[in-house]
């Protein structure tokens, strides 16, 4: 087995941003891993809100390469390395390597039924109202909106994209920057503008005023939720989960999340990073019969890698093999 890791930029389109930043390019991580008659593809993004950078996640997977060259699995990789982002790319990686080396579609490898399309909430990156309003407006036409929200002025911002997509199911999403009485205060309100979901309205660690509030809106955990250990408490304070694969640190541990999110009674979101279609497509298999699924990462970017995703509109078609899997 060889192991190739490296970085790629990718320019958005635009600047994307939430309540603890702004961004112009999405930085990601590709692992490769080759067997001599087939190679495996796998793609993260690091997180600095979990203490990742690139360099960081590329030592990260070297440390573990003389143990992937000698010859661990996708099994042994999960005790390699901890969940996060360098487990993901590598993971992934090997799901694509393996769908190869057996001539099947990976979600065959994990026992699932043929992917569908799904569709997905393209993002409205934080702005004062009047530019949000002008950014929905040119996406009127989507089914659903995911809107940044976090600060004082977010009732005007969701006022204001409301009324430039009146049709559009909304999704808020702030980033752990809505105190818990402005959640209050504002979730009536959010609902009568077509608000269905509210995703990690409190700081993660600090979301235990949730438990015995009855939100008029679905709550969804974010920061909240990176492994199995955290459904307990998050099914005492949200309604639902979002599992992306960086978290969670690859398809693996996703898939076991899930079906155990499942069992406890929550509904999925399937998330993502700002990444380009290969860190979207394992993430397709999470997102079959999810309530909400947000994997625009690509429609953020000014240009996608090809062969990539098929998107039409909010629409996405599940990974051809030359993608992933």
């Amino acid at each position: 087995m060889k192991l190739r890791t490296y970085e790629e930029r990718w320019p958005i389109a635009g600047v994307f941003t939430i309540s603890r930043g702004s961004k112009t390019e999405a930085a990601v991580v590709v692992v490769e891993l080759d067997s001599g008659e087939a190679r495996g593809r796998g793609e993260c993004t690091p997180y600095p809100r979990y203490g990742e950078t690139v360099d960081g996640v590329i030592a990260a997977i070297e440390a573990v390469r003389p143990a992937l060259e000698a010859g661990a699995d996708r099994i042994a990789l999960q005790t390699l390395l901890p969940p996060g982002a360098a487990r993901n790319a590598v993971d992934c990686a090997f799901w694509d390597l393996e769908s190869k080396q057996a001539g099947l579609r990976a979600w065959t490898l994990a026992g699932l039924p043929a992917p569908g399309p799904v569709t997905t909430c393209f993002t409205i990156s934080l702005a004062d109202a009047a530019k949000m309003a002008a950014d929905a407006s040119a996406a009127a036409g989507r089914p659903w909106l995911k809107l940044k929200i976090g600060g004082p002025d977010d009732l005007a911002r969701v006022e204001a994209v409301h009324e430039s997509a009146p049709a559009a199911q909304l999704v808020v999403d702030a980033n752990e920057a809505l105190p818990f009485e402005d959640l209050k205060r504002l979730a009536p309100d959010f609902k009568r503008l077509g608000v269905t979901m509210i995703e990690q309205p409190l700081p993660a660690g600090s979301d235990e005023a949730l438990e015995g509030y009855a939100s008029p809106i679905l709550l969804c955990a974010d920061e909240s939720l990176h492994l199995p250990g955290d459904l307990d408490l998050c099914a005492r304070r949200y309604g639902c989960v979002n599992i992306k694969l960086d978290k969670t640190g690859g398809l693996t541990e996703a898939l076991a999340l899930t079906a155990r999110a499942r069992a406890a009674g929550l509904e999925i979101m399937a998330g993502c990073m700002v990444a380009t279609s290969l860190s979207m497509a394992p993430a397709m298999l999470i997102a079959q019969g999810a309530a909400v699924v947000d994997l625009d990462g690509p429609l953020l970017l000014a240009k996608d890698r090809e062969p990539g995703l098929r998107y039409e509109g909010s629409t996405i078609y599940p990974p051809d093999a030359a993608l992933w899997g």
